[in-house]
């Protein structure tokens, strides 16, 4: 609304073609996010739009300096759990620990602070520290039996922790979990399931490409035999 007319629905065709590729194109969505914050650098929306764009192309640097904008520009502590990922990303898990010990995480609501706890626990797995990344996963949002948005990865997370530390029928019991809670295929948790399961999954298309060759030959010999047959009966097969 800051923006005359023509201009603000220009900035919107852009971040609308963001939000639409960010999952199956991210670079084409980052693109699109380069020309929104060429037009429109003030905005916060902008911003933040460009740093996930910049975060799912694995920019990090790009991601955390487009963040810390849209922090200063709204004063909200929204973008605090993925602005600590981005300094996982960034190869400093010891900054994303300190910033889960900051009054900002207080300030989270109940998905942001769960966000913030699936970031410590990987910053902890980054540093070695797979039994203190399982223990800063345990928490009442994992024990409840209520699901909510972030609950399939929560017990992902936990899950894969749990395997890392070898302790595998644990972690077989929270994949399970996982993938009971996760409705809308979120994670791969039915994959990890079958891996230790011992489960082997067959390409089967390419199985049925193979058959379907060796079908085509089959009917080359079964043709051959026939005319054969008929050479037999009738005599030489006529040219």
């Amino acid at each position: 609304m800051s923006l005359p007319k023509t201009l603000a629905e220009d900035v919107a065709r852009n971040l609308v073609m963001v939000a639409r590729l960010i999952d199956e194109d991210p670079e084409q969505a980052y693109a699109y996010s380069r020309i929104a914050l060429r037009l429109a650098s003030r905005v916060a929306a902008v911003r933040e739009a460009a740093g996930f764009a910049a975060y799912a192309t694995q920019k990090y640097a790009e991601a955390l300096a487009e963040f810390r904008a849209a922090k200063r520009m709204t004063g909200s502590v929204e973008l605090w759990p993925v602005m600590a990922d981005c300094e996982r990303g960034l190869g400093r898990p010891e900054r994303a620990m300190a910033m889960a010990g900051e009054p900002e995480v207080q300030k989270l609501d109940k998905a942001g602070q769960v966000e913030m706890r699936l970031v410590a626990a990987g910053a902890r797995r980054d540093m070695g520290q797979i039994d203190a990344a399982i223990v800063t996963l345990q928490s009442s949002e994992l024990a409840s039996n209520a699901v909510h948005p972030w609950t399939p990865r929560l017990r992902y997370a936990y899950a894969d922790a749990l395997l890392a530390a070898g302790r595998e029928d644990e972690a077989r019991e929270w994949f399970a979990k996982a993938l009971e809670a996760d409705k809308d295929g979120s994670t791969d948790a039915s994959d990890r399931l079958a891996e230790l399961d011992g489960v082997e999954f067959v390409d089967v298309l390419g199985h049925d490409d193979e058959s379907a060759e060796a079908g085509a030959g089959s009917g080359t010999d079964v043709e051959a035999d026939v005319e054969a047959d008929d050479a037999d009966e009738d005599g030489p097969a006529k040219a």
